[in-house]
């Protein structure tokens, strides 16, 4: 029986080894599938063209973050140093008006958000800080105490801070207050212009005519870019002064901030 079986693999091995039937098989196998040629410049070229076009819009996109997002939250931390040192300065009571290191703060309900430090200049390194700025070009801004006068303010509506973003809430009637160390001002809002030329500056003058205005008066101007995201125009807010309070020891705000 051990013979049998060692008969029967020489023949299979006979079988495997078999010329013509290694040819037949060699002639059924399936041709070898060709080798892809490479890419042509133009496929080479459009290839590298949109990866650089993934590239510059993931820039961009971290642009726009850095720009529209981290710049806000910077801005707001220095702000709120700015401030709390100027609130500091202030502990001790009411006393004569701080221009200093900072002259006081906006309030304006309409836009939330809020108080917004007030310091001299509208220079951008200082905007940027997310404050507002009163003019010393090209019209000298008025100061509040002033008996007469345009206080003139500018600050950002996007990014670093956009103290103003919100500033197309604002409707005529409503309370704009700034807080100095000794006053209240409330001023109340009689005119916008959603947009003009930034190039206008006539509506910083110390009787805006633009806002209607015939007579000098203690106004209020707040100035910021518009659209938002662009600074093609200037938007517009006129103020007049309706009333001053003293302030308490206990700083307790206006009704228009309660």
């Amino acid at each position: 029986m051990a013979g049998t079986v060692r008969d029967r693999g020489e023949k299979a091995v006979e079988a495997k080894t078999d010329p013509d039937e290694q040819a037949e098989a060699r002639a059924e196998e399936p041709a070898a599938t060709p080798r892809p040629r490479g890419r042509g410049p133009l496929a080479t070229a459009v290839s590298v063209f949109g990866e650089l076009l993934i590239t510059a819009g993931l820039v961009l996109g971290l642009f726009v973050v850095y720009s529209l997002w981290w710049t806000n939250v910077m801005a707001d931390r220095e702000s709120a140093k700015q401030g709390d040192a100027v609130r500091d300065r202030w502990a001790g009571g009411p006393g004569a008006l701080d221009t200093k290191n900072g002259i006081g703060f906006l309030h304006v309900p309409a836009m939330g958000g809020g108080e917004i430090l007030v310091k001299k200049g509208t220079e951008t390194k200082s905007l940027n800080n997310g404050l507002a700025g009163y003019y010393t070009k090209p019209v000298k801004s008025a100061l509040p105490q002033d008996e007469k006068g345009n206080f003139s303010l500018a600050a950002h509506r996007d990014g670093h801070g956009a103290k103003f973003h919100k500033i197309d809430k604002i409707r005529n009637g409503d309370a704009v207050v700034f807080e100095s160390k000794d006053k209240w001002y409330v001023y109340k809002v009689f005119k916008t212009l959603p947009e003009t030329s930034k190039f206008n500056v006539d509506v910083l003058d110390p009787i805006p005519k633009e806002s209607g205005a015939k007579k000098a008066g203690r106004y209020i101007t707040l100035t910021t870019c518009t659209p938002v995201y662009t600074s093609k125009y200037r938007y517009i807010v006129w103020g007049e002064l309706e009333r001053v309070e003293k302030v308490d020891n206990k700083r307790t705000p206006p009704a228009e901030l309660r």
